[in-house]
């Protein structure tokens, strides 16, 4: 589901401050074929879409992991070409998954670079509660990198911070018995083996594990929309 402000056309300045990168990079990206070109407006004028900013926060994911020009545009070739702008917020669910714990202390201003948009204080106060940001000592915070861009499109979410907060309760619990009901099972299968045939299964099951999680995921959460918009009469 999209909001009337997701689908509004943005200019390559404000797609570049809604990514958190330079309109360079923007150029850059698109000169490379990684980013699809703009329709053009009235006057000569690029516009971008949601497809835009999805597969520009997949690319910036995919480079945040270490992957050279050459294996991000092999990577999004291998993509089917008419995926939408949620299904590549999933793919870079997927990359963003292996990403290691990476907390940092930043100043304000380098917060809101990363970020792509300017904070108030009541958006500080939102990612704080989220877990997002730690404020620390002067005008500095804790900042997790792999959640920060998670946090702020959620700063635009129209939830209330509570509604927010209690979303996140539960898909940490059930994530959590999800993972040591899986771990149980796999551990049943590896426990006469090597430690080293152990490493292998492991490295070789998280992707697949994580990939399916997601799918069943979005499924399960597609279906139970699906029924309660045709069961209040707005679908």
């Amino acid at each position: 589901m999209t909001t009337d402000a997701e689908d509004t056309p943005l200019t390559i300045d404000e797609l570049a401050a809604r990514a958190g990168v330079t309109v360079r990079t923007v150029r850059f990206y698109g000169s490379k074929g990684l980013l699809p070109p703009p329709v053009i407006g009235p006057r000569r004028v690029g516009h971008y879409g949601p497809g835009h900013v999805s597969r520009l926060a997949l690319i910036e994911e995919l480079q945040q992991q270490g992957m050279t020009l050459a294996a991000i545009e092999r990577y999004l070739r291998q993509l089917p070409p008419d995926l939408t702008p949620h299904d590549l917020a999933i793919h870079r669910a997927v990359v963003a998954s292996w990403a290691p714990d990476a907390v940092e202390t930043v100043p304000r201003r380098e917060l809101e670079r990363r970020a792509g948009r300017p904070l108030g204080e009541e958006d500080v106060e939102r990612l704080a509660a989220m877990n997002v940001v730690v404020p620390g000592d002067g005008d500095t915070f804790r900042v997790d990198a792999g959640l920060l861009r998670l946090g702020v499109q959620l700063l635009d979410v129209p939830l209330s911070q509570e509604a927010i907060l209690a979303a996140r309760k539960v898909l940490v619990e059930h994530s959590r018995a999800a993972a040591h009901e899986l771990s149980r099972l796999f551990l049943g299968e590896v426990a006469e083996r090597d430690a080293r045939d152990v490493r292998s299964l492991s490295a070789h099951m998280h992707p697949l594990v994580v990939q399916a999680l997601l799918t069943t995921f979005q499924r399960s959460l597609r279906e139970e929309l699906s029924d309660w918009l045709s069961g209040s009469g707005t679908g």
